[in-house]
């Protein structure tokens, strides 16, 4: 039946990550998706340091470890993306630690499980804040009031694509192909745009006298929703989404959206089976 756990924008937080593994541990699920956004905030522009390598090699690889160790066959399948706060140098980390079997790494991938098949993308439009890492143009160049380009901020790692002319429009488009979506699941770090999952508290601010958009999804994202209709789609980056509509999911046409992501401390996993979508529940711990 494929039961389901998503997790999202845990940014590093040992306390949720233990959490989760106590959760696993008791209600065993066959896959957990995980969106994003997993490593530590840290206020440093320095983004290759300690502080990001004793939490991601001494911690989160350690524990996903031991935990296989612990569950043996009973161990779940786990898909992981990065988020706009993960710097991308260390991806690298997480593709080395993908060989020793405790996840699959998913971003701009694709992977079949079963009677499904699971993609992955990272990507978000452009965001006031400066690693860029994982931002790229959405639709088109324009650029929402108050954000800052791709083309400046900062970076960990040099990008892999000419930034002016790289749009998550295009990286869509290449990673589904002419595949059949009707079993898909995405997991996005970026909610789409003008839905219920990407409500961000921004209401009567201004810059310049200009409004700014309280909607801060990604419209190609909504747009290959619409047009593609994939089983389901995964969500997170707007914490405060759920708080303001109070909704954590949505649906377009025959497409169901859940989010992960969450304001406050607790860790919000939302729980699923494949085959069973409409019972789909968050729960807060």
């Amino acid at each position: 039946m494929c039961k389901c756990f998503f997790v999202s924008d845990i940014h590093g937080k040992v306390h949720r990550y233990e959490k989760l593994f106590n959760q696993i541990k008791i209600n065993n699920p066959e896959i957990i998706f995980i969106g994003g956004d997993i490593l530590p905030l840290n206020n440093s522009t320095k983004y290759k340091d300690r502080f990001y390598n004793d939490f991601l090699n001494d911690y989160l690889i350690k524990k996903f470890i031991q935990l296989k160790e612990d569950l043996k066959d009973l161990y779940p399948e786990v898909f992981l993306i990065f988020g706009n706060d993960d710097p991308k140098i260390y991806e690298k980390d997480i593709l080395e630690a993908e060989k020793l079997g405790i996840w699959h790494y998913l971003n701009q991938r694709k992977y079949k499980y079963k009677d499904y098949s699971f993609y992955g993308y990272s990507y978000v439009p452009p965001t006031p804040f400066l690693l860029k890492d994982w931002e790229k143009f959405d639709v088109s160049g324009f650029i929402d009031v108050g954000c800052i380009s791709p083309m400046e901020g900062q970076r960990s790692v040099e990008p892999e694509h000419d930034i002016k002319y790289s749009y998550i429009k295009d990286d869509i488009d290449l990673l589904i192909g002419d595949d059949d979506l009707k079993n898909a699941v995405f997991l996005f770090h970026s909610p789409p745009y003008q839905t219920k999952l990407d409500r961000a508290a921004l209401d009567g601010k201004m810059i310049d006298h200009a409004p700014l958009d309280v909607n801060v999804g990604s419209i190609a994202i909504k747009r290959f929703i619409e047009i593609k209709q994939p089983l389901l789609t995964l969500h997170g980056h707007v914490h405060e989404s759920s708080e303001i509509t109070g909704f954590w999911n949505d649906k377009i046409k025959k497409t169901f959206m859940f989010s992960a992501a969450y304001n406050y401390d607790d860790l919000a996993i939302v729980e699923f089976y494949l085959n069973n979508l409409e019972n789909a529940k968050r729960k807060l711990i």
